[in-house]
């Protein structure tokens, strides 16, 4: 287990358009997606819907989580969908199940949770849920940077980890953001738009 202590800066980048806009703190509960630690349960008919479950995805630096959203073509584009970055400290205590050290050796799996298909961590997610009810999420490296990320689980709104709102909060169209979205770019290797 980690302890992520109150006061811990977090960061996260979201669409607020396209398809499926959300808000700062908003949890997704439609599910699975392909994001690596979804623990939402297929339908039926082995598809993705809307449930109970929800998650939210974190980073404790800027540069992986830009690393980890637009992974996909590997450029950061400032204005399709309306990406914002939005950078907070936690308002409570947060209890994570630690991914980063030995503990998926001991617990009969590998480091293929972290960089492996997602079908192989989402079964995983599943089952750290089940068992281990006192947990609020998981901490484990970015298989893009290898810096500590976060799967909050919606069983963290329980302990209110967001505070009123957000540090900072800007659409990464800004000119306030391009200097330091230009900076993660040159850092990974992404292109920008």
């Amino acid at each position: 287990m980690v302890s992520l202590s109150t006061g811990t800066l977090l960061h996260r980048i979201y669409r607020r358009g396209g398809d499926h806009p959300a808000q700062w703190r908003e949890f997704r509960h439609y599910g699975p997606t392909s994001a690596r630690f979804d623990h939402h349960h297929p339908d039926d008919a082995e598809r993705s819907h809307e449930q109970t479950r929800g998650i939210l995805y974190l980073a404790v630096d800027i540069t992986t989580a830009l690393a980890e959203v637009f992974q996909e073509r590997r450029t950061v584009d400032r204005v399709l969908c309306r990406p914002w970055l939005m950078s907070f400290k936690l308002a409570n205590d947060l209890s994570l199940l630690d991914l980063t050290g030995t503990f998926c050796v001991r617990a009969g799996g590998s480091m293929k949770l972290v960089s492996g298909p997602a079908v192989y961590s989402q079964n995983w997610s599943r089952a750290f849920y089940r068992c281990y009810e006192d947990i609020h999420g998981l901490y484990y490296p970015s298989s893009l940077t290898n810096r500590p990320v976060i799967a909050l689980y919606e069983r963290a709104l329980a302990v209110n980890p967001f505070p009123d709102s957000p540090g900072f909060h800007c659409e990464l169209s800004s000119p306030l953001v391009i200097k330091r979205i230009r900076h993660a770019c040159q850092e990974i290797g992404y292109d920008l738009l």
